[in-house]
């Protein structure tokens, strides 16, 4: 949990080295050659006399503290105040090493931990941007093992380790063209990729696969998508989009619209939504593909409210973000027939724009067919493809976290 905290120093020459105290709120006062720290009751600032910059002046825990401006007034010998500002956030020290060791479902990831990786993916964009030579992970090796097709998840995987410096091992249809299609297990394939890189990307068409791969390996897995199980790296970014988009997480309305039995994106965008406060979740979806009950009742176990509807201007007109998904032909075997009644029913066009509100915004994992219209595109609201690029920079922040650490 994050704490507040505040520190006890000695200033030497215009150094200021710093020792750091959980769990108190000081103020703290110094003559040239010494603080002196005193508690003080419903104080959550810190007054310090320093001729230093105040970039210089830092604590362990750089990321809990920041500068509030504020006049600067004189004391004796010249020496010059601010008031620091003590903030509650956790502490992800620099070269410490990521508390997870794989990334396999949204359940792994609290608040304090989103926030953080949230903060490393924003350094990656400025690396994308302005550092195109990047070395972070020179000398590491990812292999992406993809039992399923991909574009945007494969690609950006492998993008975001070659825009860090490191090297790819790909296969792209594992299922015919690796050794699976001879019959070798998943165990057995995970042992052996494993011996040749350090870290693996795998989607599988099998619910709990990315768990077994885990159980298996010794390096790093991410699930990249285990069947219609779950896809956390898409909820990370969908999260991530959804803050930069929208400008906050917390007392947001959510339509998740479409395929919602089988769809993997939005099981594990649940999960995340969970975690924050007066959120409010609407599944808009045809009755054969309608939200499983475990993820009905985990929302409910955490106090996130949820609504069932059938009306998707309604919906609509009320959220902050429009989740579409494709109704997805693969998942219903030879059912054809529940898959025709499931498609088309609800699409994302000029009339749904009409009704939404003006902040609002329209998402989609990709790829799409007819359930949101081209001519969405061109609306300022439509976020899918900032979306799938924001997917390169959260895939970037994790390849970093699991290989080197915060």
């Amino acid at each position: 949990m994050a704490s507040s905290s505040c520190s006890t120093s000695m200033l030497h020459r215009g150094s200021f080295n710093s020792k750091q105290i959980k769990n108190c709120n000081k103020e703290l006062t110094f003559n040239h050659s010494s603080f002196c720290c005193k508690s003080l009751d419903h104080c959550k600032s810190l007054s310090a006399t320093t001729d230093i910059k105040p970039s210089r002046l830092l604590l362990l825990n750089e990321k809990s503290m920041k500068w509030k401006q504020t006049p600067k007034f004189s004391l004796k010998n010249s020496v010059q105040c601010r008031a620091l500002e003590i903030e509650n956030k956790p502490s992800f020290t620099i070269g410490r090493k990521f508390q997870l060791g794989d990334v396999i479902e949204a359940q792994q990831f609290d608040r304090d931990t989103l926030s953080a990786i949230f903060d490393v993916a924003r350094e990656m964009e400025k690396i994308e941007k302005n550092s195109p030579g990047s070395q972070i992970l020179k000398g590491y090796i990812m292999a992406t093992l993809f039992y399923e097709p991909s574009t945007r998840t494969r690609l950006s995987f492998e993008s975001a380790m070659k825009r860090l410096g490191g090297e790819v091992l790909t296969t792209e249809n594992a299922r015919e063209f690796s050794s699976a299609a001879k019959g070798e297990t998943l165990e057995d394939s995970i042992r052996t990729v494993e011996g040749y890189s350090d870290i693996i990307v795998m989607r599988h068409f099998e619910s709990g696969s990315a768990k077994r791969a885990a159980a298996t390996a010794n390096i790093p897995i991410i699930n990249a998508g285990d069947g219609p199980g779950q896809h956390p790296t898409q909820a990370l970014l969908d999260v991530y989009t959804i803050e930069r988009e929208i400008g906050k997480l917390d007392g947001i309305k959510v339509g998740l619209v479409g395929d919602l039995a089988n769809g993997r994106t939005v099981r594990s965008l649940a999960y995340l939504l969970a975690k924050y406060q007066d959120v409010k979740i609407y599944f808009v979806s045809p009755e054969v593909v309608k939200m499983k009950d475990d993820i009905k009742e985990y929302l409910t176990s955490k106090g996130a409210e949820w609504e069932e509807t059938s009306d998707l201007m309604e919906v609509a007109s009320k959220c902050d973000v429009l989740y579409q998904t494709r109704i997805q032909r693969e998942r219903f075997g030879e059912r054809i027939d529940l898959y025709e009644e499931a498609r088309g029913k609800y699409i994302m066009d000029r009339d749904i724009l009409r009704v939404m509100q003006k902040h609002a915004v329209v998402m989609h994992p990709l790829p799409r067919l007819d359930e949101i219209t081209v001519d969405v595109d061109a609306d300022p609201r439509a976020a899918y493809f900032r979306q799938a690029k924001n997917g390169l920079y959260i895939r970037m922040a994790l390849l970093k976290l699991l290989l080197v650490g915060w």
